[in-house]
């Protein structure tokens, strides 16, 4: 396949991905996938399946879960039951089933002590680089001073870090979600770093300084200067869709050095309470 074929290929899952995220809570039937793709129908249930490695009916399950589990873990306002009948299940037992099926515990089970180690390996496939229109701004930013839950280890244990920072957030006050930015640092690539080496930090702006705290959550700051900044609107899972674009076509064709700071993120909006279709993060650059 040309490269060019490949493009248009991926163009083409690429609208059914996102038709399949903006309409988890509507009933999304095959043939009208087939016709958002162009693909035929006797062939698109083999294509979906050989491009994503999962089938399509397993995927938008793992999504409707997927936002299902957020829901269970960092929203505890939330009754079991609408979080079932908001994933598309008709009837609280049958949403149970699924979900344990799916990651080994029942719902009540994560919610009180989530295995999110083997709720990270249900997700372990790899969805293909996308193509979507990258606009690149420069902007010049201040420097923000942060509380940070420092997470250092493997991927698939990030959540527990997250909720550690949520946790601290609810407690303390400091930090209120709905006044205060929230930001992710990467300093290292999940795809290509040893998961013991994986550093992240989940950050929310401070005014003030922090008492010391049982969730190990420390004081530092985003440097000021110029950023590239991207906007990334959806999924956080998908969110390399937007940087390596970034660093692979962006960044050689502008004539711009990094400065000594890693990529970082501003959620703009947030899980649980956002669907994931509707996410919106900013992603910074550093320049010097």
């Amino acid at each position: 396949m040309s490269q060019r074929r490949a493009e248009v290929y991926a163009m083409r899952f690429q609208k059914v991905l996102d038709h399949i995220e903006q309409h988890l809570d509507q009933s999304l039937s095959m043939d009208a996938l087939c016709d958002i793709a162009g693909f035929s129908r006797f062939h698109f249930h083999r294509q979906f399946a050989d491009y994503i490695g999962i089938t399509v009916a397993r995927y938008i399950l793992l999504l409707r879960l997927r936002h299902a589990s957020y829901q269970l873990a960092f929203d505890p306002k939330v009754k079991i039951i609408d979080i079932a009948l908001n994933a598309g299940f008709e009837t609280p037992e049958s949403f149970t089933r699924a979900f344990g099926n799916i990651f080994g515990q029942s719902p009540s089970a994560f919610r009180k002590n989530p295995d999110w180690e083997a709720w990270h390996v249900v997700y372990g496939f790899r969805l293909p680089e996308g193509n979507k229109i990258m606009q690149v701004e420069i902007v010049n930013v201040e420097t923000t001073m942060i509380a940070v839950k420092e997470h250092r280890g493997a991927p698939d244990k990030l959540n527990h870090s997250v909720g550690d920072f949520i946790a601290w957030r609810k407690q303390t006050g400091s930090s209120p979600k709905n006044s205060s930015r929230t930001f992710g640092i990467a300093y290292d690539n999940p795809d290509t770093t040893e998961p013991s080496a994986f550093r992240f930090d989940i950050a929310g702006e401070i005014k003030t300084d922090i008492a010391v705290n049982e969730q190990g959550i420390v004081v530092k700051s985003i440097p000021g200067g110029r950023c590239a900044r991207v906007r990334h609107h959806g999924s956080h899972t998908r969110i390399g869709e937007s940087i390596y674009p970034l660093y692979r076509e962006w960044l050689p064709e502008s004539g711009e050095e990094l400065r000594d700071f890693p990529l970082y993120f501003h959620y703009v909006n947030l899980l649980p309470e956002t669907p994931e279709a509707e996410l919106i993060t900013d992603i910074y650059l550093p320049l010097k």
